[in-house]
């Protein structure tokens, strides 16, 4: 990029449909001004372009906040489902852990047992083999 693109960047659209409406505004106020037309006429038409524009900005603040209410249920709605999904997966995940650290205590349990039956077995094959060499 040069240093006037750096300094000017290129405006977005909207930017542009902004100035152009300020623009188209400030013409027609001026031609208003300007035309040879006696002040009752002049004041007439210049309440009429307030009305119009006063009209026009309500309408646009009416679509702009319906659609915000509609934007707002929206993303409340997703919100509600992604947190039902959230605590669903939680307690899936929940179910899992328990059931896992269900087993693994049943698995040590017996282990457990069959480690003191071995214990058992080799206690009592050291005793005889004790008592037949004793003999």
């Amino acid at each position: 990029m040069n240093k006037t693109e750096e300094q000017y960047p290129v405006q977005s659209g909207s930017t542009f449909a902004k100035g152009l409406f300020i623009g188209g505004l400030l013409g027609a106020a001026a031609a208003l001004l300007f035309a040879p037309k006696p002040g009752r006429e002049l004041r007439g038409d210049l309440s009429e372009k307030v009305n119009l524009v006063t009209d026009r900005t309500k309408e646009v603040a009416t679509v702009v906040g319906d659609k915000a209410s509609e934007l707002a249920k929206t993303v409340s709605a997703k919100t509600s489902d992604l947190a039902k999904t959230v605590n669903q997966s939680r307690n899936d995940v929940m179910d899992s852990v328990k059931k896992a650290s269900a087993d693994v205590a049943e698995e040590a349990t017996r282990a457990s047992e069959e480690v003191a039956a071995a214990s058992v077995e080799a206690k009592e094959d050291a005793r005889k083999e004790l008592n037949s060499t004793s003999l």
